[in-house]
């Protein structure tokens, strides 16, 4: 299941950028951030597909979503330009963001080489 995050929660979960300069990731698991907004058609195809990927991957990986209109400081942390943006983060390594509604096969692509989870067989 996808996750709303808010500023408190993503510095508690994912990055306390108030507290730290470097990258330092708070979660447990690999995670994908999907930046969106209500009025974006792309962020509404991309959203089941991270949601059904979410369930798939459920206790491998979490998923969480950003609305960009209610979080603008997240969006301007993270320099968020166009959206849907999405950023991958590995438990252990640097994140990597990209922009566009990616297909399922490209998003199941990107956890299995960013993220380093194997695929779901």
């Amino acid at each position: 299941m996808t996750e709303n995050l808010t500023k408190e929660t993503f510095l508690t979960k994912v990055f306390n950028f108030e507290k730290n300069k470097e990258w330092t990731y708070e979660g447990d698991l690999p995670c994908i951030i999907d930046f969106w907004a209500e009025w974006c058609g792309p962020c509404k195809a991309v959203g089941p597909v991270l949601e059904q990927l979410s369930n798939e991957y459920d206790g491998k990986i979490r998923v969480y979503k950003v609305n960009t209109e209610e979080e603008q400081e997240l969006g301007s942390v993270f320099g968020i330009r166009s959206i849907p943006s999405l950023l991958f983060v590995p438990a252990n390594d640097k994140p990597q963001m990209a922009v566009g509604a990616l297909p399922k096969e490209a998003l199941v692509s990107a956890i299995n080489d960013v993220l380093g989870v194997a695929p779901i067989s």
